[in-house]
């Protein structure tokens, strides 16, 4: 069987300029390409440490799905959940987004790990895991 490895994840957003700071700032990744999509989407990505977010922006967008901001109610509605990372200092890392004012939405202490999840600046739910 072919070998896979992990490209992106992506997710729509109201204001592609205003995510994109948004990574940067919260979380140190870089604008690597922009590319506009037939029909008038604007999109991106984002790269940091080789793993790379995709990021859309559509005229007249439909809203998020208030279940889909709680990562619990959101098991119950078909499709893609979250993205997930690794981080190596996981305490470090938990007090730096508190520093920085990003809620945690949901913590977890699971036996594989230590997690937590946050919203990214358009409400798209990220978690975190403890390496």
């Amino acid at each position: 069987m072919a070998r896979f490895g992990f490209h992106h994840a992506a997710m729509s957003v109201a204001d592609i300029e205003g995510a994109a700071r948004w990574y940067e700032d919260v979380l140190g990744f870089r604008v690597e390409r922009r590319f506009p999509i037939p029909g008038g989407t604007k999109a991106l990505f984002l790269e940091r440490d080789g793993l790379r977010i995709e990021l859309f922006e559509v005229a007249d967008p439909l809203p998020m799905p208030a279940d889909r901001l709680d990562p619990r109610a959101d098991l119950k509605t078909l499709g893609n959940k979250h993205a997930a990372f690794t981080v190596a200092d996981y305490d470090a890392f938990r007090a730096d987004l508190i520093a920085r004012g990003i809620e945690l939405v949901l913590e977890v202490g699971e036996r594989f790990g230590r997690g937590l999840f946050i919203r990214d600046g358009a409400g798209n739910i990220l978690e975190f895991l403890e390496v």
